[in-house]
């Protein structure tokens, strides 16, 4: 019994503090790439919102092809396991390149700031997506998934709270005044514990469930996914889901530092945004085991969606803030849980309906759709902030604080209704999960499914 423990929370740890490392440097780049490049780096923000976009655009053809390259992997370690060994110092490496400031005129930063970025939205593509890809692989049972995926979302947010309450403090204090050195010297303590711990989750993860297929390519891939309607409707969710948290987390350091106008309360909520969340994951295994996943979702995003009505109404005002970015954290860190936990079910019903396993397809094109959502919001709020009139390091025109308010505020707010609306109508999953992971273990296929296996009856 012991023993069975001690190897039940290793695999939990290990699979979860793999999540942490990724979110040192993705809280990094979520919440002050932006800013670092309008305001430190100096260059305008309606090139920014462009190399955002292009960035995000290109570097999600390297997610489908990431995923092309697990499903075909075979190797002692597993499909996903070895990509955490590869890529793990390469990623803390150009995570401190990505904040250094090169001594170049404004195009030249530019174009450093691109091949910078780009390189650094690879590589985290490279351990990222084997990682989010290795769920189905640790085990089959869907309640272990979901605390698996709890236990990665409470060591991510621990990340994440990490960046969100240290950054600015680190590049006060390492910077001694100068910010370009300061984010410089903070992103090579991020870097470089990103990287140790990517080497610890290898160490101590394995994949348990091994599945031999034919070798895997992009007509067999259609093949297994164009069947796959409850992916299908979960994929577009991305968009609306995860764009409504780029848009966010993207203008958090706008809005109160500018908006707002207190930079003691841009820390404060960035800790807050980053900390809550792990309270509100911890809610999920429990309501999981009272509900179907779909409604865990609902839930966990009408408690987001109050939490950004509470700081609508409470404008500037300091304690309204807090606790309307407290409600809206917890519901925030509930929603990412069961997301995740959500996200391995479609690799089933796509084995179950064609015989045709996309565990790494499948999450990299679910990585991809989310670097166009975040690429998309990026975008936009560049723009918007450029028509506004925004300037920075300066007082800013209405038109400016606008703005900022609908990208952190309003659109978000839209964007999460539209998802709820989606998810409530058509993820219908949920109701046949367990009997379709029932045929998978009794090795039943549906009609279309692997000719050779015997059909299941129930479809």
């Amino acid at each position: 019994m012991a023993k069975t423990f001690f190897t039940l929370w290793r695999q939990r740890l290990g699979y979860g503090i793999a999540d942490l490392s990724c979110n040192l440097v993705w809280q990094l780049i979520s919440l002050y790439l932006m800013f670092f490049y309008t305001d430190v780096m100096n260059l305008p923000a309606y090139w920014v919102g462009i190399m955002f976009l292009v960035t995000r655009l290109v570097d999600g053809v390297a997610d489908v092809l990431m995923g092309l390259m697990i499903d075909n992997t075979t190797t002692r370690w597993g499909r996903c396991r070895p990509w955490l060994l590869f890529g793990a110092i390469p990623f803390g490496l150009m995570c401190i390149l990505a904040f250094y400031v090169p001594d170049f005129g404004t195009t030249g930063k530019l174009v450093y700031a691109f091949i910078t970025y780009l390189c650094l939205s690879f590589l985290y593509t490279i351990v990222n997506i084997p990682f989010c890809a290795m769920l189905p692989f640790l085990t089959a049972d869907s309640q272990e998934r979901t605390t698996l995926s709890a236990v990665r979302i409470l060591l991510g947010s621990l990340g994440s709270t990490i960046v969100a309450v240290a950054t600015l403090p680190l590049v006060g204090a390492l910077g001694q005044g100068n910010q370009a050195q300061g984010f410089l010297y903070t992103a090579v303590v991020f870097g470089v514990i990103a990287t140790f711990f990517l080497l610890i989750s290898f160490r101590n993860v394995e994949e348990k469930i091994s599945i031999t297929q034919e070798r895997m390519t992009l007509k067999r891939a259609w093949t297994g996914l164009k069947s796959n309607t409850p992916w299908k409707v979960f994929a577009l969710n991305i968009f609306l889901m995860w764009g409504a948290f780029f848009f966010q987390t993207g203008a958090l350091v706008y809005f109160f530092h500018y908006y707002v106008g207190s930079s003691e309360l841009t820390a404060l909520v960035a800790g807050i945004s980053s900390f809550v969340p792990l309270l509100g994951t911890l809610t999920v295994p429990f309501l999981a085991g009272l509900m179907k996943k779909r409604h865990v979702y609902l839930v966990a995003s009408t408690v987001n969606l109050v939490g950004m009505g509470i700081m609508m109404a409470a404008g500037v005002n300091y304690w309204g803030l807090v606790i309307g970015a407290i409600v809206l954290s917890l519901g925030a860190g509930q929603r990412t849980a069961i997301y995740f936990s959500m996200q391995a079910d479609p690799v089933d019903y796509g084995v179950w309906k064609t015989g045709i396993n996309t565990a790494g397809i499948l999450t990299s094109i679910n990585g991809f759709l989310g670097k166009v959502a975040m690429a998309g919001a990026g975008a936009i709020t560049g723009f918007l902030l450029s028509s506004g009139g925004y300037v920075a390091n300066a007082a800013q025109t209405p038109s400016a604080l606008l703005a900022i308010q609908a990208c952190y505020l309003w659109i978000p707010a839209g964007l999460i209704v539209a998802s709820m609306i989606w998810i409530g109508r058509f993820y219908r999953l949920d109701d046949s999960f367990a009997a379709i992971r029932a045929d998978l273990d009794a090795g039943i296929y549906a009609p279309d499914g692997a000719p050779e296996l015997k059909k299941s009856a129930a479809i």
